[in-house]
């Protein structure tokens, strides 16, 4: 039984084809300097965590496995995580030097990390009983970081979503449906008491429309239901008109979403099969895992390195994309020492070069094989994250009048030449960091 404060509500079940799309929408002055602020920030902490992280098997389990509504659902009874402490969470990010936290409040098992009145399969009902989102929020809050909030809008264990024509939550035991449109009701309930009761939200990051594409060969294909996009676009931003909408879909953004996101890759890179959608002018973020899984998976060792992960997050900022790296906290509500220890390092390294990384631009000059540049008003930062085989870098077709370079960490002054072909920048004398060298280049202003 779904539980909805629009009595009146009507919405249309579309049972063929609908192509993805919502009406033309025209952002606030606060939404346009929200996304600015977003661009700004350039680093966040994902966190995957809820009732999943009891099995130990990451986020995916109850597809995985195939595991029954009636059993998954005596997680409820086993989740309990005591050792949770929002304070320590957004300290450790903050340290990190992470400016936003996106967290999961509702993953595609349909777990509520808050207190809803919509669905009795939520934290409060744990042995645990408190609400996680609301002790985040209030932290973040005191902490001076930014919430964003991950919503999967597919759901493995409700009746009313759309499983027939979905491609994930086969196995679930779900025998019925019930009508699409006491779904779209129940979201809309959700984002509203989202945001209503849990402060100044800065995201929404919505996952699970691939669910219901048509072809895996061919995911530009219309989707087999009406998300009905416009109506909850326009309720978040009536509801907070500065909070931005992302969705996962793997496709261009519509009208009504403020980023798009890139999914463990990096904007114009495809190695998942999860990329491949144009680059828009809108913000842009990537996401990416510190082992090989997004939620608590206790046999995964493959933890990246910390030179791996900054590199990743220096790629980013020159593709001009924020980097969204993720902790999958265990069931007790700790966080894992390999990943505290890896955010330590990066929060090391962000305090002495966060300059050429916070508040910049990307895209001033097309990655290369040696690394990116990154732009702040009359100051470009040259990242060289791999030492190019010659002593000397050449960047054609770049002509700028530049009045001085220096070495970021050391300021020495660094040789270059520039003529009608490109800039030269020579490197004798330039030491090599191992992870990334970084020469400050300062412009003539206009």
């Amino acid at each position: 039984m779904v539980i909805t404060r629009f009595g009146s509500l009507i919405l249309s079940l579309v049972l063929g084809f609908t192509t993805l799309q919502a009406q033309e929408y025209t952002p606030t002055q606060a939404n346009l300097a929200a996304r600015q602020a977003f661009q700004d920030m350039k680093f966040g902490l994902f966190v995957h965590w809820g009732a999943s992280s009891v099995l130990g098997h990451g986020e995916w389990v109850m597809n995985n496995r195939n595991i029954h509504v009636k059993d998954y659902q005596k997680l409820q009874h086993l989740f309990n995580p005591q050792q949770f402490d929002a304070d320590a969470w957004v300290a450790m990010a903050k340290n990190a030097g992470m400016k936003y936290i996106t967290f999961i409040t509702r993953h595609h098992d349909g777990f509520s990390n808050w207190d809803t009145k919509f669905s009795d399969w939520k934290v409060t009902n744990t042995p645990y009983g408190k609400d996680i989102l609301k002790q985040l929020s209030e932290a973040c809050q005191r902490q001076g970081v930014q919430l964003f909030l991950y919503y999967s809008i597919l759901d493995w264990s409700r009746d009313d979503y759309q499983y027939a024509t979905g491609k994930t939550g086969k196995g679930t035991a779900r025998t019925h449906s019930e009508p699409w449109e006491n779904y779209i009701g129940f979201m809309k309930n959700q984002f509203t008491e989202l945001l209503t009761q849990y402060g100044p939200i800065s995201g929404i990051w919505l996952d699970g429309h691939w669910d219901q594409l048509d072809n895996d060969h061919d995911k530009t294909l219309p989707s087999k239901v009406d998300w009905h996009y416009n109506e909850l676009y326009t309720l978040v931003h009536s509801l907070q008109p500065a909070c931005l909408i992302g969705n996962n879909h793997h496709l261009s953004p519509i009208p009504g979403e403020d980023f798009q996101m890139f999914e463990k890759d990096l904007p114009g890179q495809n190695t998942t099969g999860f990329g491949g959608a144009d680059i828009s002018s809108l913000p842009l973020e990537s996401c990416e895992t510190m082992n090989d899984s997004w939620g608590f998976n206790i046999t995964d060792h493959n933890y990246k390195s910390s030179k791996k992960l900054i590199q990743y997050l220096v790629n980013a900022a020159g593709r001009n994309a924020n980097f969204l790296l993720n902790v999958g906290p265990m069931p007790d509500g700790t966080i894992q020492q390999e990943f505290k220890d890896t955010l330590a390092v990066m929060g090391q390294w962000m305090a002495q070069h966060g300059e050429s990384i916070y508040g910049t631009r990307g895209n001033v000059y097309p990655p290369a094989e040696w690394g990116v540049m990154t732009r702040k008003s009359n100051e470009l930062f040259v990242h060289i994250l791999k030492k190019p085989g010659q002593n000397f870098l050449f960047l054609p077709a770049f002509t700028e009048k530049v009045t001085k370079m220096t070495t970021f960490a050391s300021k020495k002054d660094v040789r270059f030449q520039t003529q009608k072909e490109g800039t030269f920048i020579y490197l004798d004398g330039v030491p090599m960091d191992a992870i990334d060298t970084i020469i400050r280049v300062v412009l003539a202003k206009e």
